[in-house]
């Protein structure tokens, strides 16, 4: 049980930091530009202003650390409700995030919001961690 609780808070801890590696390399952009990274234009994927979308991204990256953290010690309780809810929210998720990628590499026309790949992958990013929660609690 603990080998199987170690690889999912793994998982979960690679994909919550390279989510951070993303809201870190924008906010770098627009205040410390550096030139091996994208502008920071690349980086925006909506028409949000930048501090909303900031601070949406740190909510959402202290809710990650904070079930990383629960899952590695165990006091995540896996439950298979919650699964079937993440598992279905996921694989929603998961798939209007690739249809988005599938339609900005296949319409050369399309809205900016498609064709921003930064973004994009990192919902893909996100998805997999709902993805991963979701069979850490369906394991129950």
């Amino acid at each position: 049980m603990l080998n199987k609780r170690a690889t999912y808070a793994a998982l979960l801890w690679l994909l919550t930091m390279a989510f951070a590696m993303r809201v870190l390399g924008q906010a770098l952009q627009l205040w410390a530009p550096q030139p091996f990274l994208p502008p920071f234009d690349r980086f925006q994927g909506s028409n949000l202003p930048y501090w909303l979308l900031l601070s949406v991204q740190l909510v959402i990256l202290v809710v990650m650390t904070v079930v990383c953290r629960r899952v590695q010690t165990g006091s995540l309780a896996p439950g298979a409700r919650a699964g079937t809810v993440l598992m279905w929210a996921g694989w929603i998720y998961v798939t209007v995030s690739v249809a988005r990628i599938v339609v900005g590499l296949s319409w050369p026309a399309a809205p900016a919001w498609f064709s921003t790949w930064i973004p994009a992958v990192f919902h893909v990013v996100l998805a997999a961690y709902v993805l991963t929660l979701a069979y850490y609690h369906r394991r129950a």
